[in-house]
């Protein structure tokens, strides 16, 4: 079996003393879903979490992880991040800021550490999964010791889900 090459967020993690696995799945340029991930991983897309970078209009660059089935609703995330408004980070802005590429960034090891937050529903899980800062490769971690690790707050980021009847929302 061919050894995982360690990448930045494995060497700060093995700083720090913070126990991870690390698993690695196929990926193609068609689909860098987190969606995707969790389906070539085996695991629950609800234990998947995705990074989102955004830019708030008064502190600037702020990270997101929300799960990769769900979508993040930009007034919590503006209201958590202390800004009026929040837009994502245009994709070809990101190795610039974080240095990482779309579909390998992690909220560990960028270049700076921005804010950060962590969708609650992490705290419901032993272990979730983020990138290990490559395409193809995560890191199982306890959500509460990578919240340490980066000084993140656990928050309501995503979109309510909605259902429809009829036309009509219930």
């Amino acid at each position: 079996m061919a050894k995982t090459k360690k990448t930045n967020v494995m060497r700060i993690l093995d700083k720090e003393k913070i126990a991870y696995s690390t698993k690695a799945y196929s990926y193609s340029e068609e689909d860098l879903s987190g969606v995707h991930a969790a389906a070539e991983l085996g695991m629950n897309p609800e234990q998947v979490f995705k990074t989102l970078v955004g830019q708030g209009n008064k502190t600037g660059p702020v990270v997101f992880c929300i799960p990769s089935n769900k979508e993040l609703d930009l007034k919590k995330a503006a209201a958590c991040s202390g800004n009026k408004s929040v837009h994502l980070l245009h994709v070809k802005d990101l190795l610039g800021l974080t240095g990482y590429i779309r579909g390998g960034c992690s909220p560990i090891g960028m270049k700076k550490q921005f804010p950060t937050y962590i969708d609650k529903s992490a705290t419901s899980h032993e272990a979730i999964s983020l990138s290990a800062g490559m395409r193809g490769q995560q890191v199982l971690i306890d959500p509460r010791e990578a919240a340490n690790l980066i000084h993140a707050v656990f928050y309501d980021l995503t979109m309510t889900d909605v259902i429809l009847t009829e036309g009509r929302i219930r």
